[in-house]
């Protein structure tokens, strides 16, 4: 797709791998367009039966390159990171994912529409919205709530602190911690077993668990999206994000 999304397929499993290792696997506008073209692609293809997202080089994903995000930011729904996050939210096949390292922003809320997720130990999670003057994205403010409860959800949503694949685990954003060692096989070895189970069988099924939540998912997305653009023209975001900026070039 492009030399920072690979896609590999293999045993009819794609693996989609964000390869941007030198800045955490940060997502530039360009990267959210070829992970978008990667997963509408997968879904219409009968030789992908399942797909695994990942990151190179020791991160799963930074979330937004900030720079490059104050460059391209989102200014609608045709917005390439808001039709990402539809892309992968309505996509029928399985979908899983591998987190090593950081899963910063994105990151962390991406892992609420996939089927299944496999983090190492000593992954760390961060969802830093309201600390850069921004609010909640991906569907998080419903989902998050309906997975972790509302006290933990408020608490990683409003607090935007760090937290580790333990309370990732407790907070429903991931299925397994495992050593950091055993993260690629256990990841393979899951989505191959996917892989191998009736494909209509498994969209019927993801379809019954999902469907329901489907129109709330999109009415959600879509109100967030539209005060997550507005937020970005205040002057709180403007003054977090210049100033994270600042930090970063020292």
């Amino acid at each position: 797709m492009s030399d920072t999304v690979l896609t590999q397929l293999e045993a009819g499993v794609l693996s989609v791998t964000f390869n941007r290792p030198e800045k955490k696997n940060a997502f530039t506008h360009a990267m959210y367009e070829a992970a978008t073209a990667a997963l509408l692609d997968a879904d219409r293809r009968d030789d992908v039966r399942v797909v695994l997202l990942s990151g190179a080089g020791g991160a799963f994903t930074a979330g937004n390159d900030i720079g490059d995000f104050v460059e391209h930011p989102p200014a609608g729904e045709d917005s390439a990171v808001f039709r990402y996050l539809r892309a992968l939210a309505n996509m029928a096949k399985p979908v899983l994912a591998a987190v090593e390292g950081a899963a910063v922003g994105i990151g962390t809320t991406m892992l609420l529409h996939c089927d299944y997720v496999v983090a190492g130990e000593k992954a760390r999670f961060c969802m830093p919205f309201v600390n850069l003057g921004l609010c909640a994205e991906g569907g998080s403010s419903l989902l998050l709530p309906r997975a972790a409860g509302f006290a933990l959800a408020s608490e990683l949503l409003l607090f935007g602190d760090p937290f580790d694949a333990g309370t990732a685990l407790r907070a429903g954003i991931i299925n397994k911690a495992v050593p950091e060692a055993q993260l690629k096989e256990v990841a393979t070895e899951r989505a191959r077993a996917l892989a191998t189970r009736p494909m209509e069988a498994l969209k019927v099924t993801k379809q019954l668990i999902r469907g329901p939540l489907r129109e709330q998912v999109e009415t959600t997305m879509k109100r967030e999206g539209a005060e997550f653009i507005q937020r970005l023209h205040s002057d709180e975001a403007r003054e977090a994000l210049m100033s994270f900026m600042t930090r970063g070039r020292k």
